[in-house]
């Protein structure tokens, strides 16, 4: 029996989010006084986010580890993608910090943190000491796993997740029934996570109507200005980097983007990565990646090489911090990049799972108010389609690099299939070969 094809609803998600951001302006600018007293409707939403960092950062990262199994065992390919997945990462994330330490678009704002809700940010992470090095360095080791968990400590967290899924890719046969009950149940929190965006029009209309009410009209322009920088840079990573490492391989960038340009549109309508996995691996595939290679490093990638991601996290850090002036030394900021090239390996191709992440980062540290992502809220589902496409394109890259460097590239395949010279999926096989 064939179940009926799901109703495309005709109010989607995104619309009830542009329409909440549009009242709530009306209200917070008609009425300040009354948006300020909305400001619980934002925080609610922040408190239902931060219900699932921990099971989920947790979840993602031995999932993520345990699956690419022992490095013995995967060889080369596993080395490889991994090697180019944290340098092409971290470029990503010192490019979103660079551009926002630069342009500076939440200077200004004066955001008063002690006007956030202390109760919003009270069950996150304790901040780590920072009297030394050497406390803050024991202080992400836990006391017991349990605490960890109790307290929400997110670098304990990460810290427990990378030693049990490295200790799980040791004996990944005997593992497996746990790694998949394990995937089941983070595909099961990002359903949980699904339902709670549900009410993200509703925690949008509180946010943006207590930001314009509490700080005036001004800070909406500088939330788009946010929201032009995060494209921006973007589209600058793709073109400058990824068209780099393109030229590099032997093959064009923007020829690539049009070869993807049918799956670029869906994750922009969706905001989600994930909707377009297996069309990508099948046109990488037709492309002359070998399937093995396809198969490891793209499905990988969306965990470990979120580029589009990895940007949002330092631009949206900074922001709050910009935002609500808190001074951040330069060691300060390397020590946001540091856990962040830990917490963006724990983004996936769900739309929302971002901004989970952001909060996870932030609530490891005791610099910027965690609650201060009340005022990215409003935003947020805007630069989640920048970030997911720019996603999808570096996984693709990431795949075909990996490919060629392994040797399982057929470049004069991927010549043809770019210049639009391919034939029809199945003609092939009725040409005779010489």
């Amino acid at each position: 029996m064939t179940a009926a094809p799901a109703r495309r609803s005709r109010f989607p998600l995104w619309l009830q989010v542009l329409v909440a951001i549009v009242l709530g302006i009306l209200v917070g600018w008609a009425f300040p006084h009354l948006g300020v007293t909305l400001k619980p409707l934002g925080d609610a939403f922040i408190r239902l986010i931060r219900m699932l960092l921990a099971p989920i950062v947790f979840a993602t990262i031995v999932v993520g580890i345990a699956r690419m199994g022992d490095l013995k065992e995967v060889g080369r390919v596993g080395i490889k993608a991994l090697l180019y997945f944290e340098v092409v990462s971290t470029i990503s994330l010192v490019m979103g910090l660079a551009v926002i330490d630069v342009l500076r678009p939440g200077a200004g704002m004066n955001v008063d943190p002690r006007t956030l809700d202390a109760h919003a940010i009270a069950g996150f992470a304790s901040a780590a000491a920072k009297t030394s090095v050497t406390d803050w360095l024991l202080n992400i080791i836990p006391t017991s796993v349990g605490d960890a968990f109790v307290r929400g400590d997110m670098l304990q967290i990460i810290l427990f997740s990378v030693l049990l899924g490295l200790a799980l890719a040791q004996f990944r046969t005997q593992a497996k029934p746990f790694v998949d009950v394990l995937d089941t149940f983070l595909h099961a929190m990002f359903g949980v996570v699904r339902i709670v965006m549900r009410v993200a029009p509703i925690g949008t209309f509180g946010a943006m109507a207590f930001t314009i009410g509490q700080y005036g009209v001004a800070s909406l322009v500088q939330l788009g200005e946010l929201t032009a920088l995060i494209y921006l840079t973007c589209a600058a990573f793709v073109l400058g980097v990824l068209g780099a490492i393109a030229r590099l391989a032997g093959f064009s960038i923007l020829k690539f983007l049009r070869y993807i340009k049918e799956e670029i549109l869906i994750t922009f309508g969706t905001s989600s990565s994930e909707a377009v996995l297996a069309q990508v691996m099948e046109k990488l595939e037709r492309l002359g990646c070998a399937t093995p290679v396809v198969g490891m490093v793209m499905p990988a990638g969306y965990t470990f090489n979120a580029d589009g991601s990895s940007i949002y996290l330092t631009m949206g850090a900074l922001f709050v911090a910009q935002a609500t002036n808190t001074p951040l030394s330069f060691g300060d900021q390397l020590v946001v990049l540091a856990v962040m090239m830990l917490t963006s390996k724990g983004s996936a191709g769900v739309a929302g799972a971002t901004f989970v992440v952001l909060a996870a980062t932030l609530s490891s540290m005791n610099t910027i108010p965690v609650a201060g992502l009340v005022l990215l809220l409003g935003v947020d589902r805007f630069s989640n389609a920048a970030r997911a496409i720019t996603n999808v394109i570096g996984n693709g890259v990431a795949t075909i690099v990996v490919a060629r460097w392994e040797g399982a590239f057929d470049a004069a395949q991927a010549a043809r299939v770019l210049d639009g010279d391919e034939m029809p999926v199945g003609l092939e096989k009725a040409v005779p070969q010489p």
